[in-house]
Order: C-alpha cells, then sequence, then structure tokens
C-alpha cells in the first residue's frame, strides 16, 4: 500500500480551491475576481483555511437553523463563508448572498469533481 504524504494532499485542496474560486468568478454573475495567478492561488489557500476552522463553529451555532431547515441552512453558511473570503480580499467582490450561495454550490461541484478526478494521483 502507498503511504500519502499529506503535505501533497493540501498542496492539491489548494490548488483545487484556487480553480473553483477561478471558475465561480468567471461563470456567476455577482462575483468578480480581480488578479492573476498568485491572487487566485492565495484566494484557494485562504477559503481552505476558513473552511477548516471557522464552518466547524459557523455550523455548530446554527445548528438549530440546520436540524429546522432540515439541512438546507449549510448552503448559508457556505454562501456565509464565500462572502467572508470577499471581506478579507480587496481582488474578489461579490454583491450579495445569492451570488455566493450560488458561487459555493459551483464551487462544492468543482471540488468534488476535480477531487475525484485527482484522487488516483495522490
Amino acid at each position: 500500500m502507498r503511504r500519502r504524504d499529506p503535505t501533497n494532499g493540501a498542496v492539491v485542496r489548494i490548488i483545487t480551491n484556487a480553480i473553483a474560486v477561478y471558475v465561480a468568478a468567471h461563470v456567476v454573475p455577482g462575483i468578480a475576481l480581480r488578479g492573476g495567478f498568485w491572487e487566485v492561488v492565495l484566494a484557494g489557500f485562504l477559503f481552505g483555511a476558513l473552511n477548516t476552522v471557522l464552518k466547524p463553529l459557523l455550523l455548530l451555532l446554527s445548528l438549530p437553523l440546520l436540524v429546522l431547515t432540515l439541512g438546507l441552512f449549510t448552503l448559508v453558511v457556505n454562501g456565509i463563508m464565500l462572502l467572508l473570503l470577499a471581506w478579507l480580499l480587496p481582488f474578489l467582490t461579490i454583491s450579495g448572498l445569492v451570488p455566493a450561495i450560488v458561487g459555493s454550490l459551483l464551487m462544492g461541484a468543482v471540488n468534488t469533481i476535480l477531487h475525484v478526478a485527482l484522487r488516483a494521483w495522490c
């Protein structure tokens, strides 16, 4: 059995997050990303860090709403995470909660597709 390098997985997550942010910015109206390659990589890194640190806390705090909506409030939490990313990065702008929710849905789909495609590689 091949031993997996955790650093390799982290790099893959940063790259897939960066690609997902880039795709969302170019597909979803209301999301704009100004900058080049390194800005996109920074956005991918910071989005991964926010999801690792803050998202579990937000999900715990919103647990009553998650139960009440049978989990659909997770879409709002994901949109809030994307809005927080835009608030932290001056080169990323999002015009409201609806584009953020649509962007987070698209980013989730892109991340899933890329992780399945890259599973054999790393």
